[in-house]
């Protein structure tokens, strides 16, 4: 065991002085004395809901949300108040199932329906895309048409289904980024949700998310330039609200483009920018020029649970923690159910075969009708658990009181703190359940790839006792002159004005260097090698690998083999 691991034991045997009980939990017994870690309170803000009759939206959306709810729920009340229907740009910050992403459909549905351009929304990976497009379809279908772009168009480029002239598109970042770099039109954009804003500080794609951001900016601002040449404006009925509302003159508000704070005279679409877990929530709603709407009530009290346990041992565990929740009846008449969250599908399947009571695997593998399925059994409580990926961790939508951790890795990434923490806000909800309950499974020693520094028992308590990561992207050379390649290809003469409007730091002088050296520029125009570069999202060093296989006539397995030892190489 590491450190970690005894320093642990030892607090526990110091404090019951009982070491047969210390070495029955080692064996799998679940003490909760001896494996409860902490509590995290349950807090209530007093917020006055705004009741749905009051909110005079599009008739569509207006009627679906009557037929669903008399008041908004909290967070969704404080959006309004801080002028969501105006048009102001917003960052939300809520735990986990508090109702945050209404917030971002409201708006684009009531913008789209009126005439105000359609809705974006953006999401960091393909599995939560489908699933979201599908839920549109189910929800919204009738109302306006909805289309999905994600990564996966730019290899086949048959679009995937993609439809630039619906009302709604649902998309990877990738997706939307790939159509921007090879100037695909997706129409008059009114609304664009960022859903897991957080991933901005994320290692390897947080500076894509960032540039993504600063690039679609440009391209609605390009289609607000037009609307005024052609004496169109584009959302004049609130545009009047919101003068009316804010004492600001027409030109004014239009600069402060929906926000509490000057946005560069940005001229173009209401940014909603979501996300459960920021550490840093008020710079970060200044860098994005947007207003604040934060929520922190946690509705029900958390109990954190850790104990230990081999790979192989930990399926036996689950079993019991499963079979013990579901034996159990909250006051309001609910058993109590389990999502297991693990690194791949395969263990998916071979955790929930090992389950005594009923369970599904649930992943981004199954089709649609099988999803559907589970979510269904699951609502219906025909189910105790569902086996869960960690990757599908933001998508999962299920009312569990149990929350339990097989791995701590996503992959072969161990979990950040944000990760963590959105995804044990999965146990409890307040309508169901007394308490969530949350299980750490940790194998002391234990890693997932040879590229973990970390053991398992280490991330573990870095990850209980570990604050809120600040969101911050960073560049280093590399990520400067992808970023710079990219604003280049879009936007020409203007890239220096993207960097600029870029919430990291980007040494754009030091980049066009690289670029020119590269020849991957010509001037402020890409080469045909730089659009190549730009259009697959490939960093240099990427780039020169596979034009040095490709002189070389290597197959291309033998130059994607070398990217990849390039990558894992220190």
């Amino acid at each position: 065991m590491t450190s970690a691991a005894r320093d642990r034991l030892e607090e526990l045997l110091l404090d019951v002085q009982d070491l047969e009980r210390i070495t029955n939990l080692l064996k799998g017994n679940l003490d909760p004395d001896l494996t409860k870690f902490d509590e995290i309170s349950a807090t209530t803000d007093e917020i006055d809901e705004v009741r749905v009759d009051s909110l005079n939206l599009h008739p569509g959306v207006q009627g679906l949300l009557e037929d669903r709810f008399e008041t908004l729920l909290p967070v969704q009340s404080l959006a309004v108040e801080n002028g969501l229907f105006e048009g102001r740009d917003q960052l939300v910050v809520s735990a986990t199932a508090t109702g945050k992403t209404l917030v971002g459909e409201m708006t684009g549905l009531n913008r789209s329906l009126n005439g105000n351009g359609k809705m974006l929304f953006l999401v960091p990976l393909v599995a939560l895309a489908n699933q979201k497009h599908e839920d549109f379809e189910d929800e919204y279908g009738d109302l306006v048409d909805v289309s999905i772009r994600v990564g996966a168009s730019r290899v086949r480029d048959d679009g995937n289904r993609f439809d630039p002239n619906a009302d709604v598109i649902v998309g990877t970042y990738e997706g939307i980024d790939h159509a921007l770099r090879t100037g695909r039109d997706l129409g008059d954009i009114g609304t664009v949700v960022i859903d897991e804003v957080h991933t901005l500080q994320e290692e390897g794609r947080g500076h894509r998310l960032d540039g993504l951001v600063s690039r679609l900016k440009h391209y609605c601002e390009r289609w607000a330039e037009e609307r005024r040449d052609y004496g169109v404006s584009a959302s004049s009925a609130e545009r009047s609200s919101a003068d009316q509302s804010s004492g600001q003159s027409p030109r004014e508000d239009e600069a402060s483009g929906g926000s509490s704070s000057p946005q560069s005279g940005y001229d173009g679409a209401q940014w909603i920018y979501l996300s459960a877990t920021v550490g840093n929530p008020s710079e970060l709603a200044g860098k994005l020029e947007s207003n604040l709407v934060e929520f922190e009530e946690r509705p029900v009290p958390i109990e954190r649970h850790v104990t230990f346990a081999d790979g192989r041992e930990k399926p036996d565990i689950e079993n019991k923690l499963v079979r013990r929740e579901f034996d159990t009846k909250s006051s309001k008449g609910y058993r109590g159910q389990t999502i297991v969250f693990t690194n791949s599908r395969r263990r998916c399947h071979e955790i929930s075969r090992k389950l005594e009571y009923d369970s599904a695997p649930y992943h981004a593998g199954l089709d649609y009708g099988r999803r559907k399925t589970v979510e269904r059994k699951f609502a219906k409580q025909d189910l105790a658990a569902v086996v869960t990926t960690a990757a599908l961790a933001a998508g999962v939508d299920f009312p569990a009181s149990q929350v339990v951790f097989d791995t701590l890795a996503m992959g072969i990434e161990w979990l950040t703190v944000q990760e963590f923490h959105q995804m044990l806000g999965r146990a409890g909800r307040p309508d169901y359940h007394d308490k969530g309950k949350v299980y750490v499974l940790v194998e002391p020693d234990g890693s997932y790839h040879g590229s973990m520094e970390t053991s398992e028992d280490e991330v573990a308590f870095k990850l209980l006792k570990g604050d809120m990561e600040a969101v911050r992207t960073r560049y280093d050379e590399s990520s400067a002159v992808e970023e710079t390649l990219a604003n280049i290809t879009v936007a020409g003469k203007q890239a220096k004005r993207l960097n600029d409007r870029m919430i990291g730091d980007v040494p754009t002088k030091h980049a066009l260097g690289k670029l020119l050296e590269y020849e991957f520029i010509d001037g402020f125009e890409p080469t045909d090698l730089g659009r190549a570069v730009t259009s697959h999202f490939l960093d240099p060093t990427e780039a020169f690998i596979i034009l040095d296989g490709v002189r070389k006539e290597h197959h291309p397995y033998d130059i994607v083999a070398d990217i990849e030892l390039n990558e894992d190489d220190p």
